[in-house]
Order: structure tokens, then sequence, then C-alpha cells
């Protein structure tokens, strides 16, 4: 995957809980050394929205130059094929 391609992760932070397929997600991003924007869903009305504006029912989601990538799973898959187009 190349460096200069536009990552957005969107994922929950509410007060009381945290995603931790979001904390995965970002966790596969900063390993793999890549900058992304960390798009903080802080609010019950703001993941709502979110899942209904983009037809989602799960956050994380990944979005790479503006295309969806899906969530913490389709994002390893998405790594893994991208290194494997480098190798």
């Amino acid at each position: 995957m190349a460096k200069d391609q536009r990552i957005e992760l969107y994922r929950m932070v509410l007060p009381t809980h945290t995603c931790p397929f979001g904390l995965l997600a970002k966790r596969m991003l900063d390993d793999a050394g890549l900058p992304f924007e960390d798009k903080i869903l802080e609010s019950r009305e703001q993941v709502d929205f979110f899942k209904s504006e983009h037809g989602v029912e799960t956050t994380p989601q990944v979005f790479v130059n503006g295309e969806r990538i899906g969530g913490s799973e389709e994002l390893a898959r998405y790594l893994e094929s991208a290194e494997a187009d480098h190798a």
C-alpha cells in the first residue's frame, strides 16, 4: 500500500466504552507505518448517524482514498494483500 494514500479510520470511543475492534484497526495501521486520520465517534448519536449514512452495521470502518474497505477484519486482509503485492 502506498504511503501517500489518504486513509481514514472511523471508530467508536464513547465515555463508557471504547470499541476493541477500533483499537485493533488503529494498531494495525500504526504497525504498518501508514499515516491515517483517526476519526473518533464520541456519542451514540454520532455512531448511529455514521452507520446510517454509510449503510453499515458496525464500526470501525476504514476508508482508503474515499473507498470503504470495511472493518478490522477487512483491513487485515487489505493490508496482507497490499503487502503481498509489494513483496
